[in-house]
């Protein structure tokens, strides 16, 4: 009883609402005012938090959110792997061009099917650049000073593909990766092989691409479309105009790069500099790739792992 009236003497104003034997209109008076759309706490008012006014806390929750993740986790650096999200493994690829193989048997006029038949087979043989990723991920998964070290880990955009190969490679050797997916109109499932602490959606490609290079320690691109193009220009451009610090940047490939781009008509036609294209250089696979990334280091006197010895 004591501490009943105790208590009581504690209550502070405004922390019961107006007795109705006051007034009788003010409880629903005051459940209207709690219902109202100022009276939420603005960063739980969705129609708030998405409005064009607050864009600039969006931007700064999309950045924020992943950085302290990345942080906790202790990523320090990251290795960027881009690449065509068409690209799938060897047994998936072959089971498509087998069932489309059916389709022509039952219908060989059809040139729709024939023209399928055709994409699938490119698709078969470039499945080798899948097996290629997930090598690649698995070097850098067990670089350093072994697979439970993250300071140096692979990063991808976290969809399929390339992508999904890179992720699974680090994630066959026990090596954390980091996927950085983005929202779309359609849905879309980030890959499996991305480690869930470091699975990441955001909804602005400027604050994805800022994530990709702000720990990016080099850029491997494989073989890939209009998004695997617009990474690798945007961040070629980014390193021939100084505003980025220069990364070795590897191209895997040398039979689809050469024949995709033809970098010397650019410096023939001084659309490029004859130093641009010492940006990049272009390897066959992986294991050239992962060997570039740490002569390159190597001949600037900054070991890429020279932290870890000891």
């Amino acid at each position: 009883m004591k501490r009943k009236e105790k208590n009581n003497h504690n209550t502070l104003p405004g922390q019961h609402p107006k007795s109705p034997l006051e007034d009788p209109k003010a409880t629903a008076l005051v459940e209207n005012l709690k219902q109202s759309k100022g009276y939420k706490i603005a960063s739980l008012d969705q129609d708030f938090m998405e409005s064009y006014e607050a864009r600039g806390i969006r931007l700064e929750l999309d950045y924020l959110k992943a950085e302290l993740s990345m942080n906790t986790q202790g990523i320090e650096h990251t290795i960027v792997v881009f690449g065509g999200a068409r690209i799938i493994e060897y047994k998936t690829a072959k089971k498509k061009v087998q069932e489309i193989e059916k389709e022509l048997d039952a219908d060989p006029m059809c040139q729709v099917t024939r023209s399928k038949l055709h994409t699938a087979q490119r698709m078969l043989e470039k499945s080798v650049y899948y097996d290629d990723a997930r090598k690649f991920g698995s070097l850098v998964g067990q670089a350093g000073k072994g697979v439970d070290d993250c300071r140096v880990t692979i990063i991808t955009g976290g969809g399929p593909g390339i992508m999904e190969a890179a992720n699974r490679g680090a994630y066959d050797v026990g090596a954390k990766s980091i996927g950085l997916n983005i929202n779309l109109p359609h849905e879309q499932f980030p890959n499996p092989y991305i480690s869930p602490e470091l699975c990441f959606l955001f909804h602005y490609f400027a604050v994805r691409k800022m994530h990709f290079l702000h720990r990016a320690k080099a850029l491997v691109v494989y073989p890939g479309g209009f998004g695997t193009f617009d990474e690798l220009f945007e961040i070629l451009t980014l390193v021939q105009t100084k505003k980025s610090v220069a990364i070795p940047i590897v191209l895997v490939s040398k039979y689809y790069w050469n024949r995709a781009i033809n970098f010397d008509f650019l410096r023939e036609e001084g659309m490029i500099s004859h130093n641009d294209l010492d940006i990049f250089t272009i390897v066959d696979n992986a294991d050239e790739a992962w060997a570039y990334i740490l002569s390159w280091y190597e001949k600037r006197n900054n070991p890429l792992f020279n932290h870890y010895e000891g």
